[in-house]
């Protein structure tokens, strides 16, 4: 099929097409920034929980766990990973403040931390790859999206990319 007649009945001509063709973004599996709101309604319709320290989700605050700016791909993968495991999810980290820098870091909207359970725990041992000890010495499980699983010993810090 040639695509100048579809785009003429449609009203729009080649040159324009072009023009939106190569100024738009590539794809990226990060997607949009969320706000709070969004975010927090998509896990609580998931079943995930949250909680934190200071029972707060200002991104300034340290003691508080926020999703204000987290990657829609993050919160998809999230909502994937309890779905697919069955298992409960409780996140106690996301883009607050008091995390490592880096590209792929909370702040950015790459990672979430997540709490320990049987549950997960043994889904992401049987169903991702063991990859070894990452640089800090903390063991890490790499799925086959290529997102990481780190078990940071309290906790579970998951980076999507």
């Amino acid at each position: 099929m040639r695509l100048a007649p579809v785009l003429a009945a449609a009203g729009v001509s080649t040159a324009t097409a072009a023009a939106l063709v190569f100024a738009a973004p590539a794809a990226d599996a990060s997607g949009y920034k969320m706000t709070q709101s969004q975010a927090a309604s998509a896990f609580r319709s998931a079943g995930i929980t949250w909680s934190s320290s200071g029972g707060c989700t200002d991104r300034y605050n340290s003691t508080c766990t926020s999703f204000e700016q987290i990657n829609s791909g993050t919160v998809n993968t999230i909502i994937t990973l309890k779905n697919a495991s069955g298992c409960a999810i409780n996140i106690t980290g996301g883009t607050e403040t008091g995390h490592a820098s880096g590209t792929y870091s909370h702040w950015n909207g790459y990672k979430v931390d997540i709490s320990h359970n049987s549950c997960i725990d043994g889904y992401i041992h049987n169903s991702f790859t063991y990859i070894g000890y990452r640089g800090d010495g903390y063991p890490q499980w790499k799925a086959a999206s290529g997102n990481l699983y780190c078990d940071e010993g309290n906790h579970w810090d998951i980076t999507v990319y």
